[in-house]
């Protein structure tokens, strides 16, 4: 497949056309952002890994029933994909209390919620990406009921079949961010991607960070931690 012009960059990857129309070409890159772009970075290896990771629970989730946007994997740092309508929302499931969900209730980390929760955020970096109600979002038109019933349950579902396998790599997924889009025909499918870049990503038993909060909060270890979920994650596909 022929990679023709770029048609967006954002903070972790770059779009580009290809011969065909319904078809897009992501390419992940190493620059690392937090706090909706306030700070900036580079993660070595970043794109790499994020790239082949999302690409092998992409593959996992379809064939468990929840359609997505990948189509193949073309290099390290390539994948063709579905072109999509992104719906403007961030799909955010947490199992436990982290991140903003502590900041902005004043929280305690790392309270396991007796069910998970399914948060919405309405995609606009000049708003730094406001939570939003269901209400507001059918006020906005930003989805339909329907659209967002499909959704949330993709969500959950996603994050019951995401647990179980982190859980077997000796990690705790504690919350996560999703991304949706519509094919021409209305249908909502997986988009985006699933990484360390999107994930919270602990060791079940030290409860060491593994994913990009150690970018965030100054940590330290980053490039290691990334490597180091992707180390376990290969360790399962080969077992």
């Amino acid at each position: 497949m022929q990679k023709l012009e770029q048609l967006y960059e954002g903070k972790a990857k770059k779009v580009f056309a290809t011969e065909d129309a319904a078809l897009l070409i992501v390419q992940y890159k190493d620059d690392a952002t937090a706090f909706n772009g306030k700070k900036k970075g580079t993660i070595a290896g970043k794109g790499v890994i994020n790239n082949r990771m999302s690409n092998y629970l992409m593959r996992r989730l379809a064939s468990a029933g929840v359609p997505t946007h990948f189509v193949e994997e073309l290099s390290e740092r390539e994948t063709l994909v579905r072109r999509v309508q992104i719906v403007p929302l961030e799909v955010i499931v947490r199992n436990l209390s982290a991140g903003s969900f502590c900041r902005r209730y004043g929280f305690p980390e790392g309270v396991r919620f007796a069910r998970p929760t399914v948060e919405f955020s309405y995609k606009n970096d000049a708003l730094d990406d406001p939570l939003i109600c269901l209400p507001h979002i059918f006020a906005m038109e930003l989805a339909t009921e329907a659209e967002m019933a499909d959704i949330r349950r993709y969500a959950l579902q996603i994050n019951a079949l995401l647990s179980e396998f982190w859980e077997s790599c000796g990690v705790t997924l504690v919350d996560f961010k999703l991304e949706f889009g519509r094919l021409p025909d209305g249908t909502i499918i997986l988009a985006d991607e699933i990484s360390p870049d999107t994930c919270r990503l602990w060791d079940s038993e030290s409860g060491e960070k593994l994913d990009k909060d150690r970018f965030r909060l100054d940590l330290g270890g980053v490039e290691d931690a990334y490597a180091e979920i992707m180390r376990r994650l290969e360790e399962h596909e080969k077992a």
